[in-house]
């Protein structure tokens, strides 16, 4: 499968993030260090030397603020606090510190659209009462009709497949926004106690050496302040990719600048050139990359999405980012085994079939390609080992995308299910009883299994981390290929080719192989499903 390389050199440089890969952590769900079953810091301490021996560069993680967990923790209640589910804030800055004493840096994620109700400014609001400065704070209004029944305006709900309204009456008469759940009143972005305390926020998090800080829902914190109908107003949207964002965003640049932050938006727009503006040097420094995640296995697809993304990224000369799986979507494994190989949320289903071990070989070329590109890379835990997508027992959901949906979402818990780490040990190494329950299959995909076979999905991440420098920092030139088939170079001569083809694609003469994501065939020609690193 390739020759071993020394061993990867930790950059210390401060452009590191044009092309990390960067891993992200579902904390809840990485490793139990206290036994009750819910993953935690501690837990994460203890798998630092695991995530240095992958050769990430920096870990993302998902929010470990103090939350009610409706949703997931996106629902935050106090940013200067450690939720006591994940430890406290000394449990948070040592993991800082030692992470980056291995060479690893931290990402936390701030979620700006909205809070919890919990969250002391949503209490002061509702305790005031309507017409207050406390409620100012927030997106308050009186309902429409004779007696005030009707929500204010006809705003959808922002998850997938939800009829619920995004209105919550309280018996003071006063409705509330809330783009997602009642129990997360959207903040009011024009007023400037909101965009004053999370600048705040940031240096916070920044004076205790976070790297990089990732911004939920980043499009849509600004509002049309008459709040209009949707119907009515289409254009510009009354809530997603405003304007007034951008302002907020170069405020938000200056406090990184001046601790060598970075930022990572969650930015989903069909329009690259608006897309683009957030990218702008004085504004976020990278943002997901949606349309590569979303794209189903099939090559001409797959080549139009990263030209395209690296053709929006290259007038305000931001690095791509390229994405293959997050705590949000269904895992790669299963979802390249499905007839319809692309991600849409709502066109996931109960029962969708899955043939995982097509899927498997399809992860593991991708997995090739996607860390061939110029760029960042993101690595959502559990996809270096392979996992597929876990069906949850119904009774055992938690994820509110199903209950608001009425049951006809599956929801996201199915790509949160605690990690295998010991395939010998109760609930697979990962702790206590897990929050969310683990298939009776998990510990065949256990991390130290993986670790002793050569041929694993961990040992193709590993391998291919450790290479990936041998890129260089050029843009990719397309190769002639046949149909079906993407190659391309980069400066330093080194090849990528990935055959998505029925037939098998021979290599080019007098090339070298670095890494394969499976074997050649008898020919040593390159099969179907399978991408090879080449030295020309």
């Amino acid at each position: 499968m390739g020759q071993p390389t020394p061993a990867r050199t930790v950059r210390t440089d401060r452009d590191w993030w044009r092309s990390a890969v960067i891993y992200q952590v579902y904390v809840r769900s990485f490793a139990d260090g206290d036994g009750d079953g819910t993953g935690d810091l501690a837990g994460v301490r203890a798998r630092l030397p695991y995530l240095a021996e992958l050769g990430v560069d920096a870990l993302w993680f998902n929010p470990w603020y103090l939350s009610p967990m409706k949703d997931g923790g996106y629902d935050v209640a106090d940013y200067r606090a450690v939720d006591p589910a994940f430890g406290d804030l000394a449990e948070a800055e040592k993991l800082i510190s030692e992470a980056r004493g291995l060479g690893i840096r931290t990402i936390v994620d701030i979620v700006p659209n909205h809070v919890s109700d919990r969250h002391p400014w949503f209490r002061a609001a509702l305790a005031a009462g309507p017409g207050s400065p406390e409620r100012e704070l927030f997106h308050f209004r009186p309902g429409r009709g004779a007696d005030g029944a009707l929500p204010p305006n006809d705003w959808p709900s922002q998850f997938v497949g939800s009829t619920e309204p995004v209105w919550t009456r309280l018996p003071d008469g006063d409705w509330y926004l809330h783009l997602f759940t009642p129990e997360q009143p959207d903040l009011n972005w024009a007023h400037p106690a909101v965009r004053q305390e999370h600048e705040d926020i940031l240096r916070f998090w920044f004076e205790r050496g976070v790297a990089g800080v990732r911004i939920d829902s980043a499009a849509l914190l600004a509002k049309h302040p008459d709040l209009p109908d949707l119907a009515t107003h289409p254009e510009p949207h009354p809530f997603v990719d405003r304007d007034e964002l951008h302002d907020i965003y170069r405020s938000w640049r200056a406090v990184a600048d001046a601790y060598d932050g970075v930022f990572v938006g969650e930015v989903w727009l069909p329009d690259p050139e608006r897309f683009a503006r957030y990218l702008r040097p004085d504004e976020l420094h990278t943002a997901f990359n949606f349309s590569f995640l979303s794209c189903p296995w099939d090559a001409g697809r797959l080549r139009a999405a990263i030209d395209s993304t690296l053709a929006e990224h290259a007038p305000v000369g931001a690095p791509a980012t390229w994405v293959l799986s997050n705590h949000d979507v269904t895992r790669t494994v299963t979802r390249y085994g499905r007839e319809d190989t692309g991600f849409d949320f709502g066109a996931k289903a109960f029962g969708t079939p899955s043939d995982l071990a097509l899927g498997t070989r399809r992860a593991r070329a991708a997995a090739l390609l996607s860390l061939a590109l110029p760029g960042a890379v993101y690595v959502y835990q559990g996809e270096e080992l392979g996992l597929p997508e876990a069906d949850i027992p119904l009774d055992r959901v938690q994820d509110p995308m199903y209950f608001r949906s009425g049951g006809t979402d599956p929801g996201r818990d199915g790509c949160r299910v605690p990690l295998p780490w010991t395939a010998g040990a109760p609930h697979a190494g990962f702790g206590g009883e897990p929050w969310l329950p683990q298939p009776a299959y998990w510990p065949t995909y256990a991390a130290d299994l993986q670790a002793a076979d050569p041929g694993s999905m961990l040992s193709l991440y590993r391998a291919a981390i450790r290479i990936r420098p041998v890129f260089g920092d050029g843009p990719p030139a397309w190769l002639p290929a046949p149909e079906g088939v993407l190659a391309f170079t980069r400066a330093e001569g080194v090849i990528c080719m990935a055959n998505l083809a029925a037939a098998p694609a021979e290599l080019p003469a007098a090339s070298r192989l670095l890494l394969a994501s499976g074997p050649l065939d008898e020919q040593g020609r390159l099969p179907q499903d399978t991408a090879v690193w080449l030295r020309a």
